[in-house]
């Protein structure tokens, strides 16, 4: 199996779930030049990012061309330690990646 390009850590306190995520993706503008070649590199960044809790939708993102290369991201919801938690990103050229945890 490949490795994830997500990191991730859930963790409860006092009913409040903090989920902290990093994603490895390269999130190209479209807008640069290869210094080499001169030649415009291709748009390539995250369009959409979701986190289902226990099934059931949490977040929903759309993200666009301004989010940062290697984009971190913070949220709180309400759940409990054991809770399932699934975060998974679709960028403009198709790829996607999920990755599956439990609630600390």
């Amino acid at each position: 199996m490949a490795k994830s390009s997500i990191k991730v850590r859930a963790k409860s306190k006092n009913g409040v779930v903090t989920v902290k995520a990093l994603i490895s993706h390269k999130m190209e503008t479209g807008l640069r030049k290869d210094k080499k070649t001169g030649k415009v590199i291709p748009a390539h960044f995250i369009e959409e990012v979701n986190c289902d809790h226990n099934g059931s939708p949490a977040l929903v993102a759309e993200w666009g061309v301004a989010i940062s290369q290697n984009p971190y991201l913070s949220f709180k919801f309400a759940g409990a330690s054991g809770d399932t938690i699934k975060l998974s990103w679709k960028d403009n050229t198709g790829k996607t990646d999920t990755l599956e945890t439990k609630v600390k």
